[in-house]
């Protein structure tokens, strides 16, 4: 099974539906840790961890196991989704405070 995540590409890999392998490819421990912490909020979840193959290799190995109630792909969509979300939240702070800063510089030189 392929799934596409804008322009991330996934393979899944796992006979059981509660509990897949992701491969996450062009991806490193920047989002495998982010995407792990977030996926392990989930209380459906039991089991969450993923590993780089290789040092040469940029792709994630990365495991879902849920309890058994929902498949490992619904968590996985939601840890996405609530990752993109905080990032969105992250740099939309950010970017008021550096606003408010210039203004405030700009009302100093007056």
């Amino acid at each position: 099974m392929r799934i596409c995540f804008h322009k991330t590409n996934v393979q899944a890999e796992g006979t059981d539906g509660d509990c897949v392998t992701f491969v996450l490819h062009d991806e490193d421990h920047t989002l495998g840790n982010s995407l792990r912490y977030m996926i392990m909020k989930n209380p459906e979840v039991e089991f969450c961890g993923y590993c780089i193959t290789h040092p040469s290799e940029s792709k994630i190995n990365f495991r879902i196991q849920t309890r058994g109630g929902i498949p490992a792909v619904e968590p996985f969509r939601k840890g996405l989704t609530d990752l993109m979300d905080v990032c969105h939240h992250v740099l939309n702070t950010f970017e008021a405070s550096v606003k408010e800063y210039k203004a405030q510089k700009e009302t100093e030189m007056d």
